[in-house]
């Protein structure tokens, strides 16, 4: 009669033990989930960091790059007009000059 007194509360211990070990399973599932979150989050704002300093660099670059385009542009309009202008001179010089 005895076991039969003993069995519902080795039962109930059971059940409370399971009920123990599943809540700290959850716990344990929140914690490790909260941490997972927190480093994805971490990865994503270090990934769109990266990407504003890549875009950052590059307009860079090209605002770089156009500048020396106008610049080699410019000094290639400076020579053309200074070799017309010398051509004009010669022209000039040779119609002053009677022919020989």
């Amino acid at each position: 009669m005895r076991d039969q007194e003993e069995q519902p509360q080795k039962e109930t211990k059971q059940s409370g033990k399971r009920a123990a070990e599943e809540a700290e399973r959850i716990a344990k599932e929140q914690v490790r989930k909260k941490a997972y979150l927190a480093r994805e989050e971490a990865i994503e704002k270090a990934s769109k960091a990266k990407k504003t300093k890549r875009t950052e660099k590059r307009v860079a670059e090209e605002i770089g790059q156009s500048a020396k385009d106008q610049a080699r542009r410019d000094a290639y309009l400076v020579k053309e007009r200074g070799i017309a202008e010398a051509q004009e001179a010669r022209k000039i010089k040779a119609k002053k000059q009677p022919p020989q």
